[in-house]
């Protein structure tokens, strides 16, 4: 199993910004980075978690601790079934 230790700082980063749902392009704006570079750590990201898509690396670093999804409430009127 992967230590978190194994996922640099920026690829952290990055990976909590994939969480978001962000583009690669956004992802370079927030952290002052070229598009490219965002790839390279995205690439990386993948290797280290072995997996091949944005969605499975999210879902394979959550179950794995490294990250914590923040979920938003339902609205206090929220009936389930309407």
């Amino acid at each position: 199993m992967m230590e978190i230790s194994q996922l640099t700082e920026r690829e952290n980063q990055v990976l909590r910004l994939l969480s978001q749902g962000l583009s690669n392009r956004e992802i370079a704006v927030a952290l002052t980075l070229s598009e490219n570079t965002i790839k390279q750590h995205v690439a990386g990201i993948f290797q280290k978690l072995s997996v091949s898509s944005r969605t499975e690396a999210v879902a394979t670093a959550v179950r794995r601790g490294l990250i914590a999804l923040e979920l938003e409430p339902l609205p206090t009127n929220h009936q389930p079934g309407r």
